[in-house]
């Protein structure tokens, strides 16, 4: 389940590049999914200064963040249509890594 690393990978997120001077540390908001819907992710962003825009679990229906999470799926759609990235065959990780990069 994803929400288990969710900390995680909220950390391992780069600074965020774009206006001179210093780069802002973490995102001003993240758009999330039903399954992270949990008060410890909620609780966690809010600890970073990250505005939550997380579906709630029987309240908001799809349609209402579906204009946002259009881009999520489109990029998923992109990286599953290039083949290395799919499946990866690259034995080091460097190469997989860069290949990434690259896409």
């Amino acid at each position: 389940h994803d929400s288990v690393v969710f900390e995680e990978l909220v950390d391992a997120l780069p600074h965020i590049c774009g206006k001179p001077g210093r780069p802002r540390r973490w995102p001003g908001k993240l758009h999330a999914d039903k399954a992270d819907d949990i008060q410890r992710c909620r609780t966690f962003l809010k600890q970073r200064g990250i505005r939550a825009r997380i579906a709630r679990k029987g309240i908001e229906r799809n349609d209402r963040l579906g204009r946002h999470r259009w881009v999520v799926e489109r990029t998923h759609a992109w990286f599953a249509g290039m083949g290395k990235l799919r499946i990866r065959f690259e034995r080091r990780i460097d190469l997989h890594l860069a290949l990434l990069s690259l896409a």
